[in-house]
């Protein structure tokens, strides 16, 4: 897990390098952008190969290959990019050509003789690549009509799969526009923007040596968007990422889309499985650096259908928003630093179908359910999390990570079949006291709750006979001690204290 969070970081990175900006009022060499791309390649840990050829105004960059190696899986990957011309244009700016359609070889050598070669091909219609600028603040302008991605073939093992009988995997773009504002000093600051028309992927496999097992999946969306900030110190080594955040790694990305749709379809020994999805809307940010980490992704008017195999009948399932956050530290210190963790499903729906399974007669409300929570805190880590030698002695449980010290419950909401429960609330955490509440750190502070239509959808279960009538006498006798009457009909009320002394306190009456 921790070397994919370094090849991801560093990927989206140099996203923020090599694509699209604005003019600046000075001169670039094609020499000087080739210069800049290699020494970014190199100063990231890759070994890069490549002929260079001065022909007229265009310096000619053949056989470019880039080797990195992992050590920690024992394996190293090495791209082939083909050919690439840098052309001065006269002016103080270079045009960067490639051909239409340029092939991507990509091997990934393990020690253990699990070899993969990947062959990919890069085709491009109407593509136009300008830099403009001086050698230490480059601007790109990066357009295409037309921009896909292909696979070719597959080498496994020193296998080839013949592509006839495993099938095809693709990705496109349209109407492609980027600008990148890139800086280097003593890190490399870039700033991207990146828009398209449409987009859509398929990916189409089958079972080799003549299985039966087939897997379809087609997506598209109207629009694709990206915009990011990163800054990559030089001589950066990604195998080792607690180091290159101390030294000023930073990385902020999100992408968003519109109107988005996927369809699929998976048949496994004569058995069939088939569903789609869509969405109005959906956005994914990553962000990483010494302030922490930061992951977050939503979702707006989503719909979800599923039948086929093992399920009995079709599934429909739809919601106004889905979403969620993250956000930590991930470096070391003594002083607290600040954490977040939030969720929602808001407005689920489900079809009748569905319903009429487990409430035949629809006693229960249909109205829609919304799950949602939004958590914030303190903390302090003791290890570095992008340590990987630190996180083994975690992992073996000969180090403890760090300790809580707040948390603030900012809202919590449940609501579904008529019912409601809402509430909040903040803590603080003695990590000197671990007897108190036997092992955990003792806890200060309250929590609020409020149920709404709590006990008529109990009435309803019991009629339903999904809750025996003992057992909803249980449950209330448990609300009497917990809560309170509130406001408005059938409305209950608790604040839930704890005491620095250890007590536990229900709407002031003591319980423990």
């Amino acid at each position: 897990m921790m070397t994919s969070w370094r090849r991801t970081a560093v990927s989206a990175a140099a996203l923020c390098i090599f694509t699209g900006a604005n003019a600046a009022f000075a001169d670039v060499t094609a020499e000087q952008v080739w210069a800049d791309w290699r020494d970014y390649m190199t100063d990231a840990g890759y070994t890069l190969e490549a002929t260079e050829t001065r022909s007229g105004d265009t310096l000619n960059v053949t056989g470019v290959t880039m080797t990195f190696d992992v050590p920690e899986e024992d394996m190293s990957i090495t791209m082939s990019m083909g050919d690439m011309g840098f052309v001065d244009n006269g002016d103080g700016t270079v045009s960067i050509t490639v051909p239409p359609n340029l092939p991507l070889d990509i091997m990934v050598e393990a020690e253990d003789d699990e070899d993969v070669e990947i062959g990919l091909n890069y085709a491009t219609e109407g593509l136009s690549i300008d830099v403009s600028g001086d050698p230490d603040n480059m601007s790109y302008d990066y357009t295409a009509s037309r921009v896909a991605l292909t696979l070719e073939s597959l080498v496994v093992e020193g296998e080839e799969l013949p592509m006839s009988e495993l099938g095809q995997a693709s990705f496109e773009m349209s109407d492609v526009e980027g600008s990148t504002q890139m800086s280097v000093g003593d890190l490399r600051e870039s700033v991207q923007k990146i828009t398209s028309g449409a987009v859509s992927y398929v990916v189409d496999i089958s079972e080799p040596e003549g299985g039966e097992g087939r897997f379809v999946m087609r997506g598209q969306a109207e629009g694709l968007t990206f915009e990011g900030e990163a800054a990559l110190p030089q001589d950066m080594d990604p195998n080792m990422m607690a180091q290159m955040v101390a030294n000023g790694f930073a990385f902020d990305g999100t992408f968003s889309f519109t109107n988005g749709k996927t369809d699929f379809n998976f048949q496994e020994e004569g058995e069939v499985v088939q569903g789609s999805s869509s969405s109005a809307t959906g956005s994914l940010q990553f962000a990483m650096g010494e302030e922490g980490l930061t992951y977050a992704g939503e979702g707006t008017d989503i719909a979800i259908s599923m039948a086929g195999g093992e399920i009995p009948f079709p599934i429909e399932l739809a919601m106004a928003k889905t979403g969620f956050n993250l956000s930590m530290p991930v470096m070391s210190g003594d002083a607290e630093q600040d954490f977040a963790f939030g969720m929602n499903l808001t407005d689920f729906t489900m079809s009748d179908m569905i319903w009429g399974i487990f409430d035949p007669g629809g006693q229960l409300p249909r109205d829609p359910a919304t799950v949602a929570f939004d958590l914030t805190g303190t903390g302090k880590l003791f290890v570095d999390l992008l340590d990987a030698e630190a996180m083994v002695k975690v992992e073996d449980g000969e180090t403890v990570p760090g300790e809580v010290n707040s948390l603030d419950i900012n809202s919590v909401t449940v609501s579904a079949a008529g019912a409601e429960l809402t509430g909040d609330g903040s803590f603080t955490f003695d990590n000197t006291d671990m007897e108190t509440f036997d092992g955990m750190p003792a806890p200060t502070g309250s929590l609020n709750l409020m149920l709404v239509g709590g006990n008529a959808l109990l009435d309803k279960l019991v009629a339903m006979g999904f809750v025996p009538e003992e057992q909803a006498q249980g449950a209330r006798m448990m609300m009497g001690l917990f809560a309170v009457r509130g406001e408005g009909e059938d409305t209950l009320t608790s604040t839930i204290e704890v005491t620095g002394d250890g007590q536990v306190l229900a709407n002031g009456q003591r319980i423990k």
